[in-house]
């Protein structure tokens, strides 16, 4: 299908959070904080808490500024005590989407998510009404052009689950989430670079959406994304968005 391209949809998504870099500087103290509070402040026994430090510094945040979040979530220093919760429901066409929230007032998150997802023609679900849908892993995504054979050999010397090539010859490796970071650090010594690298829910089906449709779920994917209490949306939506 014209336009059904996996690594356009990514640049596209990348575009989006690149020019919402004040927020994600938001989202990623939070998930640094949460993360240092749930399993302590040392990155090496705590995987959560690595993987959101190197997406801080990915995106250029000042040290200062990571250990300021770690030592509020470990307690040394005094911050607002956020916690997680997920909303799931479906966009257009019966894409099922995932909104992680991190959040010091339920209340307040709840009425948003729903309020965003019925001003753009979705519908808010029960817990466990798309869950089923998505699969906990991590996923490296490397450019169209990078060599698939010594790829794939290297990911699965270093134990990736799966190594899947793309219509648009973009390759995705998945892993378990747990060995992510140990794939993760195989891979790159074998010299190739990924330009997605998380930790992830992973949609099993996709919905391929063209057109207005593409578009009406795009406006509601971009409503929940302004939302300040959502961290990170997982859609099984493909967009084939109008030139």
């Amino acid at each position: 299908m014209a336009g059904h391209s996996k690594w356009a949809n990514i640049q596209h998504r990348k575009g989006r959070q690149d020019a919402k870099r004040g927020k994600i500087f938001t989202r990623l103290i939070k998930e640094i904080t949460v993360s240092a509070r749930m399993g302590g402040g040392d990155a090496g026994t705590n995987p959560r808490l690595r993987l959101a430090m190197d997406k801080a510094y990915a995106n250029n945040m000042p040290k200062d500024n990571v250990e300021r979040a770690i030592k509020r979530g470990t307690g040394d220093l005094e911050g607002v005590n956020y916690e997680e919760i997920r909303y799931e429901g479906y966009g257009i066409g019966g894409a099922a989407v995932m909104v992680d929230c991190m959040t010091d007032n339920r209340t307040r998150t709840v009425a948003d998510v729903r309020f965003a997802f019925t001003k753009n023609s979705g519908n808010m679900g029960a817990e466990g009404s798309v869950a089923f849908l998505f699969k906990h892993c991590g996923q490296m995504v490397f450019a169209p052009g990078t060599n698939e054979e010594k790829l794939m050999e290297a990911a699965i010397d270093v134990g990736a689950e799966d190594v899947v090539t793309n219509e648009d010859s973009s390759i995705e490796v998945i892993t378990p989430p747990h060995d992510f970071h140990i794939v993760k650090a195989g891979i790159e010594k074998a010299g190739f670079k990924p330009e997605i690298a998380e930790v992830i829910m992973k949609p099993t089906t996709e919905n391929v959406l063209t057109g207005d449709d593409a578009v009406k779920m795009q406006k509601l994917l971009d409503a929940l994304e302004a939302l300040d209490d959502v961290q990170v949306i997982y859609t099984s939506a493909v967009l084939d968005l109008p030139a």
